[in-house]
């Protein structure tokens, strides 16, 4: 099965919330978060979500969310559907996220991830980014650090 990136819009934000809420490991927003997403304001930060999905379908097999801090590039959140995982999904998406960060001559991206996902951990060092650090305790709902990653583009 093929699948495509594409950038989100107001349309897709009840598949993400669909998408988001089988994923007990990832962060969880609000509706009212992900659409604002699309609503740009002065005082909002500059952010990029993008849609990974299944080629000629309606079916999303995975998003991301990202906030630019100029030269840099946060990755906040990303999921991949329990059931394509493995498939390339989230490699696609952040690959396209790298090229975004390029484009706006950035030069890191870092995200935060907790330190038992270690399947995201894995894709994350397969991509290239490097362990920078850790925030203890960081996570709620068990308990957990953080594990600190970026990348830094040339």
């Amino acid at each position: 099965m093929a699948y495509f990136v594409r950038k989100a819009t107001l349309e897709d934000v009840a598949e993400m919330i669909r998408l988001e809420r089988q994923c007990p490991t990832t962060a969880h927003w609000t509706e009212q978060q992900y659409a604002n997403l699309f609503a740009a304001s002065a005082e909002s930060p500059v952010r990029l979500a993008l849609v990974g999905e299944e080629e000629g379908g309606s079916v999303l097999a995975g998003f991301l969310v990202a906030r630019y801090l100029p030269a840099e590039w946060e990755l906040e959140n990303i999921v991949v559907a329990p059931a394509v995982r493995r498939m390339g999904i989230g490699r696609q998406l952040i690959d396209s996220l790298l090229v975004q960060a390029r484009q706006t001559n950035s030069t890191a991206v870092f995200l935060e991830v907790r330190e038992s996902n270690s399947a995201a951990r894995r894709l994350y060092e397969y991509v290239g980014f490097m362990e920078t650090g850790r925030r203890k305790a960081y996570y709620s709902h068990p308990s957990e650090d953080a594990v600190l990653y970026s990348k830094t583009l040339v």
